[in-house]
């Protein structure tokens, strides 16, 4: 796909992939903003989907050598999609899919209620096997970071109760079809409340930082965490558990889900085929043009 090439104002390649695409005036500004930023490798990509966010726009990609600005991972750390053929076609499915949406629902709980919380119809009042074996893998590496940092206590009670539900905004569940017929399973979803909790904590210890060092940005919401400090080691290592949390959320609600389909038309279903797992709001070390970024 083409893309087009500019120099932000502070003289920083903008490489966009938005032909066709308008994009508001508020997100150009944080992309000159994003772009302003010292430690910004090479360029910033602008993806289609662009628009407003929290600091950085949702729909950048930023590589950064020294530093991580909490708020353009953003709070739903790990947020992404999973994708899983069957094998099934639209042949085997009922005319009225009514029966496989109520069993879904009741398989994979969403929304939002109370608060988030007692009585959340977003969360399991007594999480399933599935849920509890999925977060056992990694509940020690969260006590760890818990320990570390009390603040985050509340949302790391509520995190196994969290593991194997879908949550709300634009997070969905979908059967759908491809140019086959083929059923597939589509699902989005990320970390739940304890990878907003992280992301939150971060951004406002970033902006701690800030104020201390009396460094003055565009936009508070880029607060940054330099490299060499404990804070960037601290959040890299919760970010990396939120974002392994956030597979494993989606990993449990599609078994959960293909169960209940299975269940509903009375039959096995198939699923080895083929699949497709990949998040969107991460942060990882990747080698570009040379250099660990």
């Amino acid at each position: 796909m083409p893309f087009d090439a500019r120099f932000s104002t502070s003289g920083r390649l903008i490489k966009s992939w938005t032909r066709g695409v308008p994009v508001e005036s508020a997100a150009l500004s944080q992309i000159e903003n994003l772009a302003a930023l010292p430690f910004v490798y090479k360029h910033i990509a602008i993806m289609p989907d662009v628009h407003l966010g929290k600091g950085a726009t949702v729909g950048s990609v930023v590589a950064t050598s020294g530093a991580v600005v909490p708020a353009a991972v953003g709070v739903d750390i790990g947020c992404g999609m999973m994708a899983v053929r069957t094998n099934l076609s639209a042949c085997d499915m009922p005319d009225n899919l009514s029966g496989i949406r109520s069993s879904i629902e009741a398989a994979v709980p969403h929304g939002r209620t109370n608060n988030g919380g007692p009585g959340d119809r977003g969360a399991w009042e007594t999480p399933p096997d599935a849920s509890v074996g999925a977060f056992d893998k990694l509940s020690s590496a969260l006590a760890a970071i818990g320990r570390d940092h009390p603040k985050l206590g509340k949302s790391i009670a509520r995190a196994p109760a969290h593991m194997g539900t879908l949550g709300t905004g634009n997070h969905f569940v979908e059967v759908c079809l491809d140019q086959e017929d083929r059923v597939w399973v589509m699902l989005h979803s990320g970390s739940r409340g304890i990878g907003n909790a992280i992301g939150t904590y971060f951004i406002e210890r970033a902006k701690e930082q800030m104020r201390r060092w009396f460094i003055n940005l565009p936009d508070a919401d880029l607060a940054y965490l330099p490299e060499a400090t404990e804070d960037y080691r601290q959040y890299m290592r919760a970010v990396g558990w939120a974002q392994t949390y956030a597979r494993a959320n989606r990993e449990t609600m599609m078994r959960a889900t293909l169960a209940a389909v299975a269940k509903e038309l009375g039959r096995a279903i198939d699923s080895d085929t083929y699949a497709v797992n990949c998040h969107h709001n991460y942060v990882a070390t990747e080698n570009h043009f040379g250099a660990d970024v």
